[in-house]
Protein backbone atom coordinates (compact mmCIF):
# COMPACT_ATOMS: atom_id res chain seq x y z
CA UNK A 1 0.00 0.00 0.00
CA UNK A 2 1.12 3.63 -0.62
CA UNK A 3 0.49 5.44 1.49
CA UNK A 4 0.42 9.86 0.88
CA UNK A 5 0.62 11.90 3.97
CA UNK A 6 1.10 15.52 4.29
CA UNK A 7 3.89 15.84 7.19
CA UNK A 8 4.05 19.64 6.77
CA UNK A 9 0.09 20.05 7.61
CA UNK A 10 0.64 17.35 10.86
CA UNK A 11 3.58 19.05 11.97
CA UNK A 12 2.00 22.91 11.92
CA UNK A 13 -1.89 21.06 13.32
CA UNK A 14 0.62 19.48 16.19
CA UNK A 15 2.04 23.07 17.26
CA UNK A 16 -0.96 24.41 16.73
CA UNK A 17 -2.39 21.90 19.93
CA UNK A 18 0.69 21.90 21.61
CA UNK A 19 0.65 26.13 22.42
CA UNK A 20 -2.82 26.48 22.31
CA UNK A 21 -2.96 24.09 25.20
CA UNK A 22 -0.36 26.01 27.46
CA UNK A 23 -1.88 29.36 26.32
CA UNK A 24 -5.30 28.11 27.48
CA UNK A 25 -3.48 27.34 30.98
CA UNK A 26 -1.66 30.89 31.38
CA UNK A 27 -5.21 32.57 30.64
CA UNK A 28 -7.53 30.62 32.73
CA UNK A 29 -4.80 31.02 35.82
CA UNK A 30 -4.28 34.44 34.62
CA UNK A 31 -8.53 34.72 35.08
CA UNK A 32 -8.93 32.88 38.27
CA UNK A 33 -5.87 35.20 39.90
CA UNK A 34 -8.15 38.28 38.77
CA UNK A 35 -11.79 36.97 40.04
CA UNK A 36 -9.83 36.40 43.54
CA UNK A 37 -7.51 39.55 43.45
CA UNK A 38 -9.43 42.26 41.65
CA UNK A 39 -13.40 41.14 42.43
CA UNK A 40 -14.35 44.78 40.80
CA UNK A 41 -13.08 43.37 37.65
CA UNK A 42 -15.21 41.02 37.19
CA UNK A 43 -15.64 41.35 33.70
CA UNK A 44 -12.11 40.74 32.84
CA UNK A 45 -11.58 37.72 34.81
CA UNK A 46 -14.78 36.52 32.94
CA UNK A 47 -13.38 37.19 29.11
CA UNK A 48 -10.18 35.39 30.41
CA UNK A 49 -11.69 32.25 31.61
CA UNK A 50 -13.85 32.16 28.53
CA UNK A 51 -10.82 32.66 26.08
CA UNK A 52 -9.05 30.32 28.14
CA UNK A 53 -11.62 27.61 27.86
CA UNK A 54 -12.42 28.19 24.07
CA UNK A 55 -8.34 27.94 23.67
CA UNK A 56 -8.47 24.95 25.69
CA UNK A 57 -10.78 23.07 23.48
CA UNK A 58 -8.88 24.11 20.39
CA UNK A 59 -5.51 22.31 22.20
CA UNK A 60 -7.60 18.79 22.49
CA UNK A 61 -9.00 18.92 19.44
CA UNK A 62 -5.49 19.35 17.70
CA UNK A 63 -3.68 17.41 20.10
CA UNK A 64 -6.79 14.39 19.69
CA UNK A 65 -5.76 14.26 16.48
CA UNK A 66 -2.14 15.26 15.61
CA UNK A 67 -0.41 15.23 19.09
CA UNK A 68 -1.23 11.94 20.42
CA UNK A 69 0.69 8.38 19.33
CA UNK A 70 0.17 6.62 17.31
CA UNK A 71 -2.42 9.30 15.54
CA UNK A 72 -5.15 8.44 13.80
CA UNK A 73 -3.80 8.86 10.41
CA UNK A 74 -0.91 6.08 11.87
CA UNK A 75 -3.97 4.19 13.18
CA UNK A 76 -5.51 3.54 9.86
CA UNK A 77 -1.91 2.72 8.45
CA UNK A 78 -1.94 -0.29 10.73
CA UNK A 79 -5.32 -1.43 10.11
CA UNK A 80 -4.60 -1.42 6.76
CA UNK A 81 -1.04 -3.00 6.39
CA UNK A 82 -0.37 -5.91 4.02
CA UNK A 83 -2.71 -4.28 1.29
CA UNK A 84 -0.80 -4.22 -2.15
CA UNK A 85 0.48 -1.06 -4.03
CA UNK A 86 -2.36 -1.33 -6.37
CA UNK A 87 -3.72 1.20 -3.06
CA UNK A 88 -3.13 4.44 -2.22
CA UNK A 89 -4.04 5.82 1.50
CA UNK A 90 -3.80 9.52 1.41
CA UNK A 91 -3.84 11.88 4.55
CA UNK A 92 -4.39 15.10 4.40
CA UNK A 93 -3.51 15.22 0.55
CA UNK A 94 -7.10 15.17 -0.82
CA UNK A 95 -10.38 17.43 -0.37
CA UNK A 96 -10.99 15.05 2.79
CA UNK A 97 -8.76 14.00 5.35
CA UNK A 98 -8.53 10.32 4.75
CA UNK A 99 -8.85 8.68 1.43
CA UNK A 100 -8.26 5.49 0.26
CA UNK A 101 -8.14 4.75 -3.30
CA UNK A 102 -8.07 0.79 -5.41
CA UNK A 103 -9.34 -1.70 -6.05
CA UNK A 104 -12.16 -1.83 -3.32
CA UNK A 105 -12.95 1.42 -4.84
CA UNK A 106 -12.78 5.35 -3.46
CA UNK A 107 -13.09 5.09 0.58
CA UNK A 108 -13.46 8.17 2.61
CA UNK A 109 -12.57 6.89 6.08
CA UNK A 110 -13.85 8.68 9.06
CA UNK A 111 -11.02 7.45 12.43
CA UNK A 112 -12.56 8.09 16.09
CA UNK A 113 -10.81 7.96 19.26
CA UNK A 114 -13.99 7.22 20.73
CA UNK A 115 -13.97 3.85 23.88
CA UNK A 116 -16.56 2.23 24.71
CA UNK A 117 -19.74 0.38 22.65
CA UNK A 118 -21.36 1.95 19.94
CA UNK A 119 -24.64 1.16 18.24
CA UNK A 120 -26.72 2.53 16.18
CA UNK A 121 -30.46 3.50 17.20
CA UNK A 122 -32.86 2.94 14.09
CA UNK A 123 -35.89 5.25 15.62
CA UNK A 124 -33.70 8.60 16.33
CA UNK A 125 -31.40 7.89 13.10
CA UNK A 126 -28.08 8.51 15.08
CA UNK A 127 -25.20 6.75 16.05
CA UNK A 128 -24.57 6.38 20.54
CA UNK A 129 -21.99 5.47 22.76
CA UNK A 130 -23.24 3.82 25.49
CA UNK A 131 -20.98 4.62 28.76
CA UNK A 132 -18.83 7.15 30.38
CA UNK A 133 -19.30 10.74 31.19
CA UNK A 134 -20.48 13.64 30.96
CA UNK A 135 -16.83 15.29 31.11
CA UNK A 136 -15.47 12.67 29.02
CA UNK A 137 -18.02 13.55 26.48
CA UNK A 138 -17.76 17.26 26.47
CA UNK A 139 -14.31 18.40 27.95
CA UNK A 140 -12.20 15.34 26.52
CA UNK A 141 -14.51 15.64 23.07
CA UNK A 142 -14.94 12.04 23.47
CA UNK A 143 -17.87 11.78 21.25
CA UNK A 144 -19.12 10.57 17.93
CA UNK A 145 -20.87 14.07 17.14
CA UNK A 146 -22.68 14.07 14.13
CA UNK A 147 -21.03 11.62 11.04
CA UNK A 148 -24.54 11.70 8.87
CA UNK A 149 -23.19 15.49 8.24
CA UNK A 150 -19.33 14.69 8.48
CA UNK A 151 -20.25 12.41 5.88
CA UNK A 152 -22.24 14.01 3.30
CA UNK A 153 -20.15 17.16 3.76
CA UNK A 154 -17.07 15.21 2.80
CA UNK A 155 -18.79 13.32 0.02
CA UNK A 156 -19.43 16.64 -1.70
CA UNK A 157 -15.65 18.18 -1.09
CA UNK A 158 -14.36 14.77 -2.52
CA UNK A 159 -16.90 15.15 -5.92
CA UNK A 160 -16.35 18.88 -6.18
CA UNK A 161 -12.58 17.71 -6.33
CA UNK A 162 -12.76 15.03 -8.67
CA UNK A 163 -14.81 17.15 -10.99
CA UNK A 164 -12.24 18.51 -12.08
CA UNK A 165 -10.94 15.76 -14.05
CA UNK A 166 -11.51 16.00 -17.70
CA UNK A 167 -13.76 13.40 -18.97
CA UNK A 168 -14.41 11.86 -15.84
CA UNK A 169 -16.98 9.60 -14.56
CA UNK A 170 -17.13 9.70 -10.85
CA UNK A 171 -17.71 6.57 -9.71
CA UNK A 172 -19.55 5.92 -6.20
CA UNK A 173 -18.16 7.17 -3.22
CA UNK A 174 -17.99 4.94 -0.38
CA UNK A 175 -17.37 5.71 3.25
CA UNK A 176 -16.80 4.17 6.69
CA UNK A 177 -16.86 5.31 10.20
CA UNK A 178 -13.43 3.24 11.81
CA UNK A 179 -13.35 3.55 15.85
CA UNK A 180 -9.63 2.78 16.49
CA UNK A 181 -9.32 3.07 20.05
CA UNK A 182 -8.61 -0.66 21.27
CA UNK A 183 -11.55 -0.34 24.14
CA UNK A 184 -14.15 0.23 21.37
CA UNK A 185 -16.69 -2.39 20.68
CA UNK A 186 -18.69 -1.66 17.67
CA UNK A 187 -22.56 -2.92 17.52
CA UNK A 188 -23.99 -1.38 14.90
CA UNK A 189 -24.24 -3.34 11.60
CA UNK A 190 -27.69 -1.90 11.35
CA UNK A 191 -26.30 1.57 10.30
CA UNK A 192 -26.38 3.00 6.96
CA UNK A 193 -22.80 3.68 6.61
CA UNK A 194 -20.40 1.23 7.59
CA UNK A 195 -19.22 1.59 11.19
CA UNK A 196 -16.36 -0.79 12.23
CA UNK A 197 -13.90 -1.79 14.56
CA UNK A 198 -9.96 -0.79 13.08
CA UNK A 199 -9.23 -4.38 13.30
CA UNK A 200 -12.38 -5.10 10.54
CA UNK A 201 -11.09 -2.58 8.20
CA UNK A 202 -8.82 -4.50 6.15
CA UNK A 203 -11.32 -7.91 5.48
CA UNK A 204 -14.06 -5.06 4.60
CA UNK A 205 -11.96 -3.37 2.21
CA UNK A 206 -10.79 -7.05 0.74
CA UNK A 207 -14.12 -7.86 0.30
CA UNK A 208 -15.19 -4.90 -1.77
CA UNK A 209 -12.21 -5.29 -4.01
CA UNK A 210 -13.85 -8.52 -5.48
CA UNK A 211 -16.69 -9.23 -7.81
CA UNK A 212 -18.84 -6.52 -9.35
CA UNK A 213 -18.17 -4.22 -6.36
CA UNK A 214 -14.23 -3.87 -7.36
CA UNK A 215 -13.57 -0.29 -9.35
CA UNK A 216 -12.01 -0.60 -12.66
CA UNK A 217 -8.30 -0.22 -12.93
CA UNK A 218 -8.66 2.56 -15.31
CA UNK A 219 -10.43 4.39 -13.11
CA UNK A 220 -8.85 3.56 -10.22
CA UNK A 221 -5.78 4.77 -11.99
CA UNK A 222 -6.94 7.70 -12.86
CA UNK A 223 -8.01 9.30 -9.56
CA UNK A 224 -4.69 8.05 -7.97
CA UNK A 225 -2.66 10.02 -10.50
CA UNK A 226 -4.76 13.24 -10.19
CA UNK A 227 -4.05 13.44 -6.30
CA UNK A 228 -0.54 12.40 -7.02
CA UNK A 229 1.45 9.85 -5.22
CA UNK A 230 3.75 12.04 -3.87
CA UNK A 231 3.24 14.09 -0.40
CA UNK A 232 2.71 17.60 -1.05
CA UNK A 233 6.32 20.20 -0.11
Amino acid sequence: MIIVRNEKLIKRNTQIGKYSGILSIAILGGGMYLSFQYQDQIMYSMVALILGFTLSQIGIFYTNRFGRSPRPDQELDNALKGLDDQYALYHFQSPVDHLLVGPAGIWILFPHLTKGKIIYNDKKKRWKKLGGNFYMKFFAQDSIGNPDQEIDSAIKRLQKGLGNIPDFTLPLIKSALVFVNEFAEVDADNAPYPTLHARQLKKVIRKEAKGDTALPMPVMKTVQDFLGLAPLN
